[in-house]
């Protein structure tokens, strides 16, 4: 799967539903990611929403979704990811919080037969995150790693990790191998700061929605605009992402 025009990061819109799915679609979004936020900062939407998100996309944009917030016990997160994977995504997304043994999971998942799925990490800016994960992952055979932020209080990836730090992920991703994502209540003027980072993925809920709340409902216009700032980034992706 190539990178978005020109190279440059490609647009990650996290939705609840098979019609959100569709307007983010409609408005630009190249990923379409099934996330529920009424459950947390990774909460799992119901299997039945993921199948039918997928039966909508229909295969025009890869599909991804995340199974909840769940502590690094590896049967715990490997009975989850079997259990999402059997949805028809493309990318399912396991995040990493306190407690629990990451590495162990992270060995376990690497073990499973999950079909056409292919397995993304997630570090949590504001937790601390452990950057010898990253390794750890791509030996597992992770296609990706994203780093995201656990705390929904209006803070915004930039303000819990300078952009110095986030640039070391993004190296230490792309040392090993993995495509590389960032989030983290990003808003329009977040976009330039970022990409200017060079990720693979720039993923968005809040700024996609009424009021600014992802909690909201997606609006068009608010896609749009993302879209819109995105394709204006002028600094490419340095690393074609393909593993699809």
């Amino acid at each position: 799967m190539p990178a978005g025009s020109s190279g440059r990061p490609r647009f990650l819109a996290s939705v609840m539903s098979a019609p959100e799915a569709l307007t983010a679609l409609a408005a630009g979004a190249e990923i379409i990611d099934g996330k529920n936020p009424a459950e947390g900062a990774l909460g799992a939407l119901p299997h039945a929403t993921v199948r039918a998100i997928v039966e909508t996309v229909g295969h025009t944009v890869p599909v991804s979704a995340t199974i909840g917030d769940l502590p690094a016990i590896p049967d715990v997160l490997c009975d989850a990811a079997i259990a999402m994977a059997a949805t028809g995504i493309d990318l399912v997304k396991i995040g990493f919080f306190d407690g629990g043994d990451a590495t162990a999971s992270i060995v376990a998942l690497g073990r499973l037969d999950l079909g056409q799925a292919r397995l993304v990490g997630l570090l949590l800016a504001d937790l601390n995150p452990d950057l010898n994960l990253v390794a750890a992952m791509a030996d597992a055979g992770f296609a990706g790693v994203m780093l995201d932020t656990a705390t929904k209080d209006g803070r915004a990836l930039p303000d819990v990790m300078s952009t110095a730090e986030i640039s070391r992920f993004v190296d230490a991703a792309r040392a090993v191998g993995l495509f590389v994502g960032l989030a983290g209540a990003l808003r329009l003027e977040h976009i330039p700061i970022i990409a200017a980072l060079t990720p693979d993925v720039m993923g968005f809920r809040g700024a996609l929605c009424s009021g600014k709340r992802r909690e909201g409902s997606i609006e068009e216009g608010a896609v749009r605009a993302v879209a819109r700032e995105m394709s204006a980034t002028s600094t490419p992706a340095r690393r074609v992402w393909a593993t699809l």
